[in-house]
């Protein structure tokens, strides 16, 4: 069930985009900013939360919940930052959902 993706030199199109599917806070704290990455993690709610708090901490990347159209369910992370980070932090995601890391069941 769980998708990643990673967009490289993303067009202002694109992040246009995004900001019509974040809350406010977020699309106020990323305008007027570049990005040379923004990496895509679709997952469930818990997920979310979890890798959102992850990527934070372990990567230098601005994480934001994406409002979908089904966010009881599956909902998406996107975090934004330089390539190196973006990268860095979707190999950690990869890493702890292939091992399973950190689950409780």
């Amino acid at each position: 069930m769980a998708e990643g993706r990673i967009i490289y030199n993303p067009s202002k199109l694109v992040l246009n985009m995004f900001y019509r599917k974040m809350n406010a806070d977020a699309r106020k704290e990323l305008e007027g900013k570049n990005y040379e990455a923004i990496g895509l993690f679709q997952t469930t709610v818990a997920g979310v939360l979890y890798y959102g708090d992850r990527v934070f901490k372990t990567s230098n990347v601005y994480p934001v919940e994406i409002v979908g159209n089904c966010p009881q369910h599956i909902t998406t992370l996107a975090f934004f930052g330089d390539t190196s980070a973006v990268e860095t932090a979707m190999k950690m995601i990869i890493s702890e959902e292939q091992t399973k890391k950190n689950r409780l069941i």
